[in-house]
């Protein structure tokens, strides 16, 4: 949802609720008064309706007051002087008029004049009111971010809501972070995300904070995340992937312009030339003293189909010294992934390091594992 969309809902749902109904019930009310009402009671509601259009609350309310000052009033003349003394606290949008109503009626109104650091102080406001709800609260945070404050926005959100906010707060937290360039936060709010539902935005923002890191995801559905996995795939070595990956891409119908062909031509010779060298390739990483080699023919040998000849490979390079171990772990649990032994998978990815270059990858396939 944008920021534009956003703002009209929001608006709709708090003006629409508070003031456009207390409005009607101060036209309406006199109305019933003169036939349900005792003519003093009614009398006096009649003129606290001509004040409250006139914008005179108080002396609208001071009606109100004499109204409920009758002696003998009916069970008619005590509802009607409530609802009407509730929705002229509501139209004055004044907390010492109107109590919790005016109060948030007044933050509403000022959503709507796009006053914002108003309505952050009249969340404050509510919260210590006891009256503020997670409606309000997402209405705070918009005002964080439709006032330029996009780090208060990420506090807000985290200290209010957490990573368990509802799709559009996430959204709205992730934008914030993109202001402050908090790639942590981004990821972190996608993740969740696409956890959720896995849109295809949603996935395609992870790939574009992955883009330089190493590994892939397999749940695309565009053009654009198809071309991407697959150079991504060409520029780290990985043809055989790339070749499934541009081959997925065409049976989908979605890669279908002469530079796919050109791609396709290149991932399947770069693809063929590997496989050719592979039992050479093979020997020679089993009889190297580090396990690298090892876990690069397991790479290769995954793009290829081969995923559960794969996981033997991979492990007896993890057997050995590696110079990038957590490299290895994922590149593991990639094979138990196309394997089909998604429990292993998400052992394995959870066993990279947060802070290695291949955790955020690692996530996102651990992601992939758990659906």
């Amino acid at each position: 949802m944008t920021a534009s969309k956003l703002h009209s809902a929001l608006t709709a749902v708090f003006l629409g609720a508070a003031s456009a109904a207390s409005a009607a019930l101060v036209m309406a009310a006199p109305a019933q008064a003169q036939a349900t009402v005792s003519p003093r009671v009614g009398a006096a509601l009649t003129e606290a309706r001509s004040l409250a259009n006139a914008k005179n609350y108080k002396g609208a309310l001071a009606k109100i007051a004499e109204a409920e000052a009758v002696p003998g009033r009916t069970a008619d003349d005590n509802r009607i002087i409530a609802q009407m003394k509730q929705a002229i606290g509501v139209m004055s949008g004044d907390a010492a008029l109107g109590g919790t109503a005016g109060l948030k009626a007044k933050f509403a109104n000022d959503y709507n004049a796009r006053k914002y650091k108003d309505v952050i102080a009249g969340g404050e406001a509510l919260r210590k009111a006891g009256a503020l709800d997670g409606a309000s609260s997402q209405v705070v945070a918009q005002a964080y971010y439709l006032s330029g404050d996009f780090a208060g926005c990420q506090r807000y959100i985290r200290a209010n809501f957490g990573m368990n906010a509802g799709d559009a707060t996430l959204e709205l937290l992730m934008r914030c972070a993109y202001e402050t360039g908090d790639d942590a936060t981004q990821r972190q709010a996608l993740e969740t995300l696409v956890s959720r539902g896995g849109k295809a935005e949603h996935w395609k923002g992870l790939l574009r904070l992955a883009e330089r890191s190493r590994g892939l995801t397999n749940n695309i559905t565009t053009k654009d995340e198809y071309t991407l996995l697959a150079q991504l795939a060409l520029q780290l070595g990985f043809a055989a992937e790339a070749k499934s990956v541009l081959e997925k891409g065409q049976a989908a119908k979605v890669l279908t312009d002469d530079r796919t062909t050109r791609l396709l031509k290149l991932a399947t010779d770069q693809a063929n030339a590997s496989a050719a060298g592979q039992a050479k390739a093979l020997a020679a990483a089993q009889a190297a003293p580090q396990g690298d080699d090892l876990v690069k023919v397991g790479e290769n040998m995954i793009g290829q189909g081969k995923a559960k000849e794969a996981i033997g490979v991979i492990q007896a390079g993890l057997k050995k010294p590696l110079k990038d171990a957590d490299n290895g772990q994922m590149r593991l649990g990639q094979a138990y992934l196309a394997a089909g032994q998604k429990a292993d998978a998400q052992k394995a990815f959870g066993a990279v390091k947060g802070t290695t270059k291949n955790a955020e990858v690692a996530k996102l396939w651990a992601l992939v594992a758990r659906r």
